[in-house]
């Protein structure tokens, strides 16, 4: 537990409840534990791993040894994420990723094992990175089935290029893997999903080129739902009583009041009112049965 003076003491009890082993391990507050040399951080490990398992979870002295436990192995972290120096992620954003998956570790690892806990922890980083790799990164929504088929598809075109001293076509991906060509395809496809192009960007940098794709893609026109909706009206209207498609032309077409309306057909405003409320009603239930 930290002492004012700033020591952590550390002991481990053995099964039984004897004292097995009881040590007091210096840590000036001014000393960053990251800064520990490597072989003093591993050896320091063992002694507070052994110590946190002894200890109440939600406890002061718990949190404390957990929280030095992770600041002293951020560097397992570090070492891990040079593995994925090919990807454009945020050096930041992977460390705080790796440092969840060695808090796992942490929470996970038993002492009475007898297995290193970088040995233990490794995977369980390179896990969590990976996972937010696949969960995370991609510009559009890829199923994970062929996001694991890109990987290997990406392994199998570096062998056979070697091997083939050229690009190998799907075919040819296909008979390596023992996959049908259809599913090298959609690989192959889903390998594009990581990035997005931008679509202010010109596809030539020719002034007179098409311009930007943004220009060129098309647009959903509204007007055309409208024409749908006025074929399927127009049987429905044609079935009305005269005198309410009368109505519906002079409030819709001719854009009048209910009360000018009224006075035209000698009705009162609210009688206007009730038969274009009961018209509407019944064209919308003839919609919704089409």
């Amino acid at each position: 537990m930290p002492t004012p003076t700033g020591e952590l003491l550390v002991s481990a009890a053995a099964p039984g409840g004897k004292l097995r082993e009881s040590l007091t391990v210096e840590l000036p507050e001014e000393v960053d534990p990251k800064e520990i040399a490597p072989a003093d951080a591993r050896e320091l490990t063992r002694v507070l791993l052994r110590r946190l398992a002894t200890l109440e979870e939600g406890t002061r002295e718990y949190s404390y040894v957990r929280n030095t436990l992770v600041e002293m192995n951020l560097s397992l972290v570090r070492f891990a994420i040079r593995r994925f120096t090919s990807h454009r992620e945020p050096q930041e954003d992977l460390l705080q990723v790796g440092a969840v998956g060695l808090i796992k570790a942490i929470d996970r690892f038993d002492p009475e094992l007898g297995v290193e806990f970088t040995t233990f922890a490794m995977p369980t980083v390179l896990g969590e990175i990976r996972r937010h790799f696949r969960d995370t990164t991609w510009a559009v929504h890829v199923p994970r089935r062929l996001q694991e088929l890109r990987i290997l598809l990406a392994k199998a075109q570096d062998k056979l290029f070697q091997d083939l001293d050229r690009a190998p076509t799907p075919t040819e991906l296909a008979e390596h893997l023992s996959l049908p060509v259809e599913e090298v395809i959609q690989g192959l496809a889903a390998a594009n999903g990581h990035t997005a192009g931008s679509l202010d960007l010109g596809s030539s940098e020719d002034e007179d080129g098409p311009g930007a794709l943004a220009d060129r893609l098309g647009h959903e026109d509204r007007d055309l739902a409208r024409v749908e909706d006025l074929v399927a009206l127009k049987p429905l209207v044609a079935k009305l009583p005269e005198r309410e498609r009368l109505i519906l032309s002079m409030r819709f077409c001719e854009d009048m009041t209910q009360s000018q309306i009224g006075e035209r057909l000698g009705l009162s405003q609210m009688h206007v009112s009730r038969l274009l409320t009961r018209t509407l009603r019944q064209l919308r239930e003839g919609l919704e049965r089409d």
